[in-house]
């Protein structure tokens, strides 16, 4: 609130009248210290007055679904390990909208949480604002990048995506098609996929992508989409096992044979992935080990430690299956 004032050019008391009684300050004071406020990232203390320990011990959680296997999977180990140091989390679902994760963001920020996990590493300019003004530990996962605001904990999208590609070549597989949900990080995975593909085959896959998350049925509509476009044989890349699962449902309708007409291969090896019929090829990434190590990361951080490595990469492994 003091760097806010200097800013704006008004008392720190100034600053708290326009936050608790925006009313009480004329339109152009109001106007500078929201300008100053944008400008530091700035978030009130909502808790400040209960907090003589300057510790709240609570960590906020950004994923994008609660119900999403993937995510939830990853969360309970997370928690596990950061209720047994004392801590409990704040978890929230964002979606995959950078806007809705800025907005939950200032929230959780408001309450002082001693440190964040978010999901991936694209945020807005305006979440980093914000998590630079506030100092405390962040913890990045399910993606790896060189430069993370602190630390990250995940794989390389891009590598699992053209790992994919070299499956379905070395399997004999010369023709394929990608269905993809919209997500940044699906997408990253659908054009590595469809270029490494092109790369060894010469010929590049068409793509069928939805704009929100996958879902079976999604992943029916995607394969009938294939059909009708002409698509008769090859390999069916989805991003996501729900899709996956969805296209074995379309194809069983049909009464297109798998792997026999066509292949298809998952990603994220989910429960139910052994079970479907055929048993579905995917990708696996070891959802419980990384959430464990990104609470164990997190804590560390809090603590004040160094970790040896700033971008932590837990890798994946293809699961091969009947299906493709």
């Amino acid at each position: 609130m003091e760097t806010v004032g200097r800013l704006a050019g008004v008392s720190q008391v100034t600053v708290s009248r326009a936050l608790n009684d925006p009313k009480k300050v004329s339109a152009n004071t109001l106007k500078r210290i929201q300008d100053a406020i944008e400008l530091t990232g700035y978030v009130p203390n909502m808790v400040a007055g209960a907090l003589a320990s300057k510790r709240s011990q609570l960590i906020a959680a950004l994923v994008p679904s609660i119900t999403n296997v993937i995510y939830s999977d990853l969360m309970q180990n997370f928690i596990d390990v950061i209720r047994g140091s004392g801590y409990h989390v704040l978890m929230a679902e964002t979606g995959f909208s950078q806007e809705e994760e800025q907005a939950v963001l200032s929230t959780m920020l408001s309450r002082r949480p001693d440190g964040i996990l978010l999901t991936g590493i694209h945020h807005s300019a305006g979440c980093k604002r914000m998590l630079l003004g506030a100092g405390i530990p962040v913890v990045e996962v399910w993606d790896t990048t060189e430069s993370p605001i602190d630390v990250c904990i995940g794989f390389s999208h891009i590598r699992a995506g053209e790992e994919m590609a070299q499956f379905a070549f070395e399997r004999g597989y010369r023709n394929a098609i990608a269905v993809s949900a919209g997500d940044e990080r699906a997408l990253r995975r659908k054009d590595a996929f469809c270029a490494r593909f092109a790369k060894l085959t010469g010929t590049r896959p068409d793509a069928i992508c939805f704009e929100s998350g996958a879902t079976i049925e999604r992943g029916r509509n995607g394969l009938a989409r294939a059909i009708d476009s002409g698509f008769r044989n090859g390999l069916v890349m989805c991003s996501s096992d729900l899709l996956a699962h969805g296209v074995l449902i379309e194809a069983q309708s049909r009464s297109i044979s798998v792997p026999g007409d066509i292949a298809v291969m998952g990603f994220g090896n989910q429960d139910f992935s052994a079970f479907t019929l055929p048993a579905l090829t995917t990708v696996d990434i070891n959802r419980k080990h990384l959430g464990a190590q990104a609470a164990e990361a997190l804590v560390a951080r809090i603590g004040n430690q160094e970790l040896p490595e700033k971008c932590i990469d837990v890798g994946f492994q293809i699961i091969p299956r009947a299906s493709a």
